[in-house]
């Protein structure tokens, strides 16, 4: 059986820093990262032969990202002195993360928690998110889809 999905690609910049990372990335730093978002249809394609309408995937999507963490920090709840540091800059845009914000840890939250709640109602659900941190970095994560 065919596996067909409509992949949107979502631009945004963010700051983070890997909570413990051995080496550079354990300083407050920041991305221009590229999302690629796989979307495949819960009961085949519409009636014009598509999985979604992929403005669709960019206003629920992208939305969410605009919304959420472009031009904004990214800390996980557990790195408090990030937390507390980032905090003290009036106005900035804090995401609190469950998990140290790695790219593998951004891309499982946009898979398995933002998705289901932004795309519900449409159609369809994400079978993959692919999330370049670096012109050189990605992280792919995707659910079994048989």
């Amino acid at each position: 059986m065919e596996q067909i999905h409509a992949v949107r690609r979502i631009q945004f910049a963010a700051g983070h820093r890997v909570f413990q990372h051995e080496s550079k990335c354990r300083n407050l730093h920041g991305h221009n990262y590229v999302a690629f978002f796989h979307a495949r249809a819960e009961s085949g394609l519409d009636a014009i032969g598509r999985v979604i309408d992929f403005s669709v995937l960019k206003e629920k999507l992208g939305g969410w990202v605009d919304e959420n963490w472009d031009h904004g920090f990214l800390a996980w709840e557990k790195d408090t002195e990030a937390l507390e540091a980032i905090r003290k800059v009036p106005g900035q845009k804090v995401y609190v993360t469950k998990r140290n914000p790695t790219a593998e840890n951004m891309a499982l939250e946009l898979l398995l928690e933002v998705a289901p709640k932004v795309l519900a109602g449409t159609g369809v659900t994400l079978s993959r998110v692919v999330l370049w941190e670096t012109e050189n970095c990605y992280a792919e994560v995707q659910v079994d889809v048989r």
